[in-house]
Protein backbone atom coordinates (compact mmCIF):
# COMPACT_ATOMS: atom_id res chain seq x y z
CA UNK A 1 0.00 0.00 0.00
CA UNK A 2 0.95 3.58 -0.68
CA UNK A 3 2.52 5.75 1.71
CA UNK A 4 2.02 9.32 2.49
CA UNK A 5 3.64 11.53 5.31
CA UNK A 6 1.77 14.61 6.54
CA UNK A 7 3.23 17.23 8.92
CA UNK A 8 0.19 19.34 10.70
CA UNK A 9 -2.72 18.58 11.80
CA UNK A 10 -5.26 21.64 10.70
CA UNK A 11 -7.37 22.07 7.99
CA UNK A 12 -4.18 21.62 4.89
CA UNK A 13 -3.30 18.75 6.56
CA UNK A 14 -6.28 17.14 7.91
CA UNK A 15 -8.10 17.19 4.37
CA UNK A 16 -5.07 15.92 2.40
CA UNK A 17 -4.84 13.03 4.84
CA UNK A 18 -8.67 12.45 4.13
CA UNK A 19 -7.99 12.36 0.92
CA UNK A 20 -5.17 10.57 0.77
CA UNK A 21 -6.63 7.60 3.12
CA UNK A 22 -9.36 7.49 1.21
CA UNK A 23 -7.86 6.91 -2.26
CA UNK A 24 -5.94 4.05 -0.14
CA UNK A 25 -2.51 5.64 0.73
CA UNK A 26 -1.80 4.79 4.31
CA UNK A 27 -1.44 8.39 5.98
CA UNK A 28 1.25 9.25 9.02
CA UNK A 29 0.95 12.27 10.41
CA UNK A 30 3.30 14.18 12.27
CA UNK A 31 1.71 16.91 14.89
CA UNK A 32 3.71 19.47 16.84
CA UNK A 33 1.11 20.09 19.12
CA UNK A 34 -0.77 18.39 22.06
CA UNK A 35 -3.94 18.31 19.86
CA UNK A 36 -5.19 18.11 16.71
CA UNK A 37 -6.95 20.74 14.78
CA UNK A 38 -3.62 23.35 14.35
CA UNK A 39 -5.65 26.69 15.22
CA UNK A 40 -8.89 25.90 14.71
CA UNK A 41 -8.96 23.77 18.15
CA UNK A 42 -11.79 23.90 20.86
CA UNK A 43 -11.99 23.29 24.08
CA UNK A 44 -13.98 23.82 26.83
CA UNK A 45 -12.92 25.59 30.35
CA UNK A 46 -13.73 24.68 33.93
CA UNK A 47 -17.03 26.62 33.62
CA UNK A 48 -18.33 24.98 30.59
CA UNK A 49 -17.76 27.60 28.22
CA UNK A 50 -16.44 25.71 24.81
CA UNK A 51 -13.48 28.46 23.40
CA UNK A 52 -11.57 28.80 20.47
CA UNK A 53 -7.89 28.27 21.64
CA UNK A 54 -5.86 30.71 18.90
CA UNK A 55 -9.05 33.18 19.05
CA UNK A 56 -12.36 33.38 17.23
CA UNK A 57 -12.54 31.18 14.07
CA UNK A 58 -15.90 31.50 11.84
CA UNK A 59 -16.47 29.39 8.61
CA UNK A 60 -17.49 32.11 6.23
CA UNK A 61 -17.62 31.36 2.27
CA UNK A 62 -19.25 31.71 -0.84
CA UNK A 63 -17.88 28.35 -1.90
CA UNK A 64 -20.32 25.58 -1.87
CA UNK A 65 -17.70 23.13 -2.38
CA UNK A 66 -16.10 24.05 0.71
CA UNK A 67 -18.89 23.94 2.81
CA UNK A 68 -20.68 20.62 1.03
CA UNK A 69 -16.86 18.93 1.74
CA UNK A 70 -16.79 20.35 5.70
CA UNK A 71 -20.55 19.30 5.78
CA UNK A 72 -19.53 15.47 5.53
CA UNK A 73 -17.99 15.57 8.92
CA UNK A 74 -20.24 17.88 11.20
CA UNK A 75 -23.75 19.55 11.09
CA UNK A 76 -23.85 23.71 10.87
CA UNK A 77 -25.86 26.36 12.53
CA UNK A 78 -26.09 29.95 10.55
CA UNK A 79 -24.49 32.30 12.54
CA UNK A 80 -24.02 35.98 11.77
CA UNK A 81 -20.61 37.68 12.94
CA UNK A 82 -21.33 41.23 14.68
CA UNK A 83 -18.31 43.23 15.92
CA UNK A 84 -18.10 46.26 17.60
CA UNK A 85 -15.25 49.14 17.70
CA UNK A 86 -14.48 51.25 20.30
CA UNK A 87 -14.39 54.52 19.13
CA UNK A 88 -15.01 57.96 20.71
CA UNK A 89 -16.39 56.12 23.67
CA UNK A 90 -19.38 54.99 21.22
CA UNK A 91 -19.78 51.06 20.27
CA UNK A 92 -20.34 51.35 15.89
CA UNK A 93 -20.15 48.41 14.17
CA UNK A 94 -17.22 47.64 11.99
CA UNK A 95 -16.96 47.12 9.25
CA UNK A 96 -17.99 50.76 9.57
CA UNK A 97 -21.17 51.65 7.80
CA UNK A 98 -23.70 53.94 7.96
CA UNK A 99 -24.72 52.86 11.35
CA UNK A 100 -21.80 53.74 12.26
CA UNK A 101 -21.45 57.54 10.30
CA UNK A 102 -25.41 57.97 12.52
CA UNK A 103 -23.45 56.81 15.74
CA UNK A 104 -20.57 59.33 15.58
CA UNK A 105 -21.91 62.05 13.60
CA UNK A 106 -24.81 65.03 14.05
CA UNK A 107 -27.52 64.42 11.86
CA UNK A 108 -27.27 66.84 9.48
CA UNK A 109 -22.93 65.61 8.94
CA UNK A 110 -24.32 61.92 8.69
CA UNK A 111 -27.02 63.04 6.09
CA UNK A 112 -24.35 64.35 3.89
CA UNK A 113 -21.82 61.36 4.42
CA UNK A 114 -24.43 58.70 3.86
CA UNK A 115 -26.05 60.80 0.48
CA UNK A 116 -22.69 61.76 -1.21
CA UNK A 117 -21.22 57.85 -0.66
CA UNK A 118 -24.09 56.05 -2.28
CA UNK A 119 -24.29 59.03 -4.57
CA UNK A 120 -20.45 58.31 -5.75
CA UNK A 121 -20.41 54.53 -5.56
CA UNK A 122 -23.51 53.00 -7.13
CA UNK A 123 -24.21 49.73 -7.49
CA UNK A 124 -21.38 49.00 -4.56
CA UNK A 125 -22.58 47.45 -1.22
CA UNK A 126 -18.90 48.31 -0.21
CA UNK A 127 -15.56 50.28 -0.62
CA UNK A 128 -11.88 50.55 0.42
CA UNK A 129 -10.18 52.91 2.79
CA UNK A 130 -7.77 53.80 -0.32
CA UNK A 131 -10.50 54.76 -2.42
CA UNK A 132 -12.20 57.10 0.17
CA UNK A 133 -9.38 59.23 1.15
CA UNK A 134 -8.44 59.96 -2.79
CA UNK A 135 -11.58 60.83 -3.69
CA UNK A 136 -11.48 64.25 -5.26
CA UNK A 137 -14.80 65.16 -3.38
CA UNK A 138 -13.80 66.83 0.02
CA UNK A 139 -16.54 65.83 2.22
CA UNK A 140 -16.08 61.58 0.91
CA UNK A 141 -12.55 62.27 1.62
CA UNK A 142 -12.78 63.79 5.00
CA UNK A 143 -14.97 60.67 5.93
CA UNK A 144 -12.34 58.43 4.94
CA UNK A 145 -9.78 60.28 6.62
CA UNK A 146 -11.99 59.86 9.67
CA UNK A 147 -12.77 56.03 9.46
CA UNK A 148 -8.70 55.73 8.13
CA UNK A 149 -7.29 57.49 11.54
CA UNK A 150 -9.77 55.88 13.97
CA UNK A 151 -10.45 52.15 12.74
CA UNK A 152 -7.23 51.81 11.04
CA UNK A 153 -4.09 53.86 12.23
CA UNK A 154 -3.74 52.94 15.80
CA UNK A 155 -5.29 48.93 15.22
CA UNK A 156 -2.88 48.47 12.44
CA UNK A 157 0.09 49.92 14.42
CA UNK A 158 -0.56 47.59 17.37
CA UNK A 159 -1.47 44.37 15.32
CA UNK A 160 1.22 44.58 12.85
CA UNK A 161 4.21 46.10 15.27
CA UNK A 162 4.67 49.39 12.47
CA UNK A 163 2.95 52.48 11.66
CA UNK A 164 0.34 51.90 9.45
CA UNK A 165 2.64 53.49 6.53
CA UNK A 166 4.82 50.36 6.51
CA UNK A 167 1.60 47.86 6.27
CA UNK A 168 0.95 46.41 2.73
CA UNK A 169 -2.51 47.88 1.46
CA UNK A 170 -3.93 44.46 1.04
CA UNK A 171 -3.87 44.12 4.86
CA UNK A 172 -5.73 47.40 5.17
CA UNK A 173 -8.47 46.29 2.46
CA UNK A 174 -9.32 43.30 4.32
CA UNK A 175 -11.65 45.53 5.96
CA UNK A 176 -14.46 47.95 3.96
CA UNK A 177 -16.44 50.61 4.06
CA UNK A 178 -19.80 48.67 4.03
CA UNK A 179 -22.21 51.51 1.83
CA UNK A 180 -25.52 50.91 3.82
CA UNK A 181 -27.14 48.79 7.39
CA UNK A 182 -25.40 45.41 6.79
CA UNK A 183 -23.68 45.46 10.66
CA UNK A 184 -22.72 41.46 9.48
CA UNK A 185 -18.97 41.43 9.92
CA UNK A 186 -18.65 39.36 6.32
CA UNK A 187 -20.39 39.12 3.51
CA UNK A 188 -20.27 35.77 2.32
CA UNK A 189 -23.28 33.90 0.99
CA UNK A 190 -22.28 30.88 3.32
CA UNK A 191 -21.89 31.86 6.68
CA UNK A 192 -22.19 28.98 9.57
CA UNK A 193 -20.67 27.01 12.63
CA UNK A 194 -20.31 23.27 13.82
CA UNK A 195 -22.92 22.41 15.89
CA UNK A 196 -20.27 20.52 17.85
CA UNK A 197 -17.18 23.09 17.47
CA UNK A 198 -14.32 22.58 15.25
CA UNK A 199 -12.27 19.83 17.43
CA UNK A 200 -15.02 16.92 16.88
CA UNK A 201 -15.19 18.14 13.02
CA UNK A 202 -11.26 17.30 12.54
CA UNK A 203 -11.74 13.88 14.81
CA UNK A 204 -14.19 12.50 12.52
CA UNK A 205 -12.00 13.74 9.21
CA UNK A 206 -9.27 11.74 10.73
CA UNK A 207 -11.49 8.93 11.93
CA UNK A 208 -10.27 6.50 9.11
CA UNK A 209 -8.31 3.04 9.00
CA UNK A 210 -6.03 4.15 7.20
CA UNK A 211 -4.53 7.49 9.10
CA UNK A 212 -2.19 7.61 11.98
CA UNK A 213 -2.01 11.07 13.93
CA UNK A 214 1.63 11.08 16.06
CA UNK A 215 0.96 14.28 18.52
CA UNK A 216 3.81 16.00 20.17
CA UNK A 217 5.99 15.04 17.16
CA UNK A 218 8.55 17.54 15.57
CA UNK A 219 8.87 16.73 12.08
CA UNK A 220 12.60 17.87 12.37
CA UNK A 221 13.30 14.73 14.80
CA UNK A 222 12.19 12.38 11.97
CA UNK A 223 12.62 13.70 8.55
CA UNK A 224 16.01 15.51 6.64
CA UNK A 225 16.25 17.23 3.39
CA UNK A 226 19.21 16.00 1.37
CA UNK A 227 20.31 18.58 -1.43
CA UNK A 228 23.11 16.19 -2.81
CA UNK A 229 20.75 13.82 -4.35
CA UNK A 230 17.17 15.75 -3.49
CA UNK A 231 16.08 13.16 -1.63
CA UNK A 232 13.80 13.03 1.19
CA UNK A 233 14.47 11.08 4.57
CA UNK A 234 12.43 9.65 7.01
CA UNK A 235 13.61 8.61 10.44
CA UNK A 236 17.36 7.57 8.63
CA UNK A 237 15.89 5.99 5.13
CA UNK A 238 15.09 7.28 2.13
CA UNK A 239 10.86 8.41 1.38
CA UNK A 240 9.55 8.15 -2.25
CA UNK A 241 5.84 8.97 -1.28
CA UNK A 242 4.07 12.17 -0.79
CA UNK A 243 5.07 14.53 1.54
CA UNK A 244 2.29 17.27 2.84
CA UNK A 245 4.25 20.04 4.68
CA UNK A 246 1.80 22.63 6.41
CA UNK A 247 4.02 24.22 8.74
CA UNK A 248 6.29 27.38 8.32
CA UNK A 249 8.78 26.93 5.18
CA UNK A 250 12.17 28.48 6.61
CA UNK A 251 11.75 26.32 9.75
CA UNK A 252 11.36 23.19 7.02
CA UNK A 253 14.78 24.39 5.85
CA UNK A 254 16.84 25.32 9.25
CA UNK A 255 16.38 29.26 8.75
CA UNK A 256 19.01 28.80 5.95
CA UNK A 257 18.29 31.82 3.96
CA UNK A 258 17.09 33.20 7.49
CA UNK A 259 13.73 33.22 8.85
CA UNK A 260 10.40 34.43 7.70
CA UNK A 261 9.00 37.21 9.76
CA UNK A 262 5.53 36.83 11.33
CA UNK A 263 3.43 38.44 13.79
CA UNK A 264 1.48 36.88 16.44
CA UNK A 265 -0.73 36.71 19.74
CA UNK A 266 -0.54 36.46 23.76
CA UNK A 267 -3.93 34.95 23.99
CA UNK A 268 -5.13 35.73 27.83
CA UNK A 269 -8.40 33.95 28.39
CA UNK A 270 -10.23 35.43 31.66
CA UNK A 271 -13.48 33.83 33.67
CA UNK A 272 -16.16 35.84 34.71
CA UNK A 273 -18.81 34.76 37.27
CA UNK A 274 -21.99 36.60 34.80
CA UNK A 275 -24.11 35.15 32.47
CA UNK A 276 -22.60 38.22 29.45
CA UNK A 277 -19.28 40.29 29.81
CA UNK A 278 -20.15 42.15 26.74
CA UNK A 279 -22.43 43.13 24.28
CA UNK A 280 -21.31 41.71 20.98
CA UNK A 281 -19.30 38.33 20.62
CA UNK A 282 -16.10 40.25 19.47
CA UNK A 283 -14.96 44.76 20.52
CA UNK A 284 -12.24 45.54 19.22
CA UNK A 285 -10.17 48.62 20.73
CA UNK A 286 -8.50 50.47 17.41
CA UNK A 287 -7.16 53.27 19.53
CA UNK A 288 -6.68 52.40 23.11
CA UNK A 289 -5.78 49.41 25.31
CA UNK A 290 -3.07 47.23 24.47
CA UNK A 291 -5.33 44.58 23.03
CA UNK A 292 -6.67 44.95 19.68
CA UNK A 293 -9.90 43.20 21.00
CA UNK A 294 -12.06 41.39 23.33
CA UNK A 295 -13.84 37.79 22.48
CA UNK A 296 -16.81 36.50 23.95
CA UNK A 297 -17.34 32.64 23.02
CA UNK A 298 -21.11 32.44 24.37
CA UNK A 299 -21.94 34.88 21.90
CA UNK A 300 -20.91 32.24 18.85
CA UNK A 301 -21.18 29.32 20.35
CA UNK A 302 -24.96 29.77 21.62
CA UNK A 303 -23.98 28.01 24.73
CA UNK A 304 -26.84 28.42 27.55
CA UNK A 305 -24.67 28.01 30.90
CA UNK A 306 -26.01 30.25 33.59
CA UNK A 307 -23.96 32.59 35.77
CA UNK A 308 -20.49 31.91 33.49
CA UNK A 309 -18.69 33.34 30.86
CA UNK A 310 -14.93 33.34 29.67
CA UNK A 311 -13.59 36.32 27.51
CA UNK A 312 -10.17 36.52 25.08
CA UNK A 313 -8.58 39.40 25.22
CA UNK A 314 -5.75 39.67 22.04
CA UNK A 315 -2.05 40.87 22.45
CA UNK A 316 -0.36 41.27 19.10
CA UNK A 317 3.79 40.73 19.46
CA UNK A 318 6.52 39.66 17.39
CA UNK A 319 6.95 35.57 16.31
CA UNK A 320 10.26 34.51 18.04
CA UNK A 321 11.50 31.65 15.62
CA UNK A 322 11.41 28.43 18.18
CA UNK A 323 9.54 30.50 21.08
CA UNK A 324 6.80 28.67 22.94
CA UNK A 325 4.10 31.52 20.63
CA UNK A 326 3.16 29.93 17.31
CA UNK A 327 3.64 32.34 13.92
CA UNK A 328 -0.25 33.68 13.16
CA UNK A 329 0.37 36.24 10.46
CA UNK A 330 2.52 36.37 7.73
CA UNK A 331 3.83 39.98 6.78
CA UNK A 332 2.93 40.99 3.81
CA UNK A 333 6.02 42.81 1.98
CA UNK A 334 8.32 42.89 -1.07
CA UNK A 335 11.45 41.36 1.10
CA UNK A 336 9.42 39.26 3.04
CA UNK A 337 8.00 37.36 -0.88
CA UNK A 338 11.14 37.43 -2.05
CA UNK A 339 12.59 35.21 0.76
CA UNK A 340 9.48 33.14 0.77
CA UNK A 341 10.16 32.47 -2.79
CA UNK A 342 14.25 31.58 -2.23
CA UNK A 343 12.46 28.93 -0.08
CA UNK A 344 9.95 27.73 -2.26
CA UNK A 345 13.20 27.56 -4.99
CA UNK A 346 14.72 25.17 -2.58
CA UNK A 347 11.64 23.62 -1.92
CA UNK A 348 11.33 22.25 -5.60
CA UNK A 349 14.43 20.12 -5.66
CA UNK A 350 11.75 17.65 -3.95
CA UNK A 351 9.49 16.05 -6.48
CA UNK A 352 7.50 14.28 -3.48
CA UNK A 353 7.27 17.52 -1.03
CA UNK A 354 4.15 19.22 -1.39
CA UNK A 355 3.21 22.55 0.42
CA UNK A 356 -0.42 23.77 1.44
CA UNK A 357 -1.61 26.22 3.85
CA UNK A 358 -0.62 29.90 5.05
CA UNK A 359 2.43 28.94 6.72
CA UNK A 360 3.76 26.38 3.83
CA UNK A 361 2.80 29.45 1.71
CA UNK A 362 3.28 32.58 3.78
CA UNK A 363 -0.41 33.87 2.56
CA UNK A 364 -3.26 34.98 5.05
CA UNK A 365 -5.87 32.46 3.95
CA UNK A 366 -8.91 32.08 5.05
CA UNK A 367 -10.11 28.80 6.11
CA UNK A 368 -12.27 27.98 3.23
CA UNK A 369 -9.60 28.85 1.05
CA UNK A 370 -7.36 26.04 2.86
CA UNK A 371 -9.43 23.71 2.33
CA UNK A 372 -9.87 24.64 -1.63
CA UNK A 373 -6.36 24.57 -1.71
CA UNK A 374 -6.15 21.54 0.16
CA UNK A 375 -8.23 19.40 -2.46
CA UNK A 376 -6.03 20.59 -4.75
CA UNK A 377 -2.91 19.64 -3.74
CA UNK A 378 -4.11 16.12 -3.37
CA UNK A 379 -5.51 16.04 -6.41
CA UNK A 380 -2.32 16.46 -7.82
CA UNK A 381 -1.05 13.67 -5.77
CA UNK A 382 -3.43 11.44 -7.32
CA UNK A 383 -3.40 12.34 -10.99
CA UNK A 384 0.39 11.06 -10.11
CA UNK A 385 -0.44 7.82 -9.04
Amino acid sequence: MKKALIIGSGFAGSVMARELAEAGFTVLIFEKRGHIGGNMFEYNRKNGVRVHKYGPHIFHTNSQKAFSYLSRFSDFYPYAHHVLGHINNHLVPIPFNFTSIDALFSADHAAIYKSKLSGSFPGKDHVYISELITHPDPDICEIGRFVYENVFVHYTAKQWGVPVSQVDVSVINRVPVVLGTDNRYFSDTIQMMPVDGYTPLFEKMLDHPNIEVLLETNAADHINLSFENSTLFLDGKPFDGPVCYTGALDELFGYKLGPLPYRSLDMRFEDYPVDYYQESPVINYPNDQKYTRITEFKHMTHQVIPGQTTILKEYPLPYIPGGLIPPCYPIASRENQKRYDAYLDLSRAFRNLYLCGRLAEYRYYNMDIVIERALQESGLILEKG
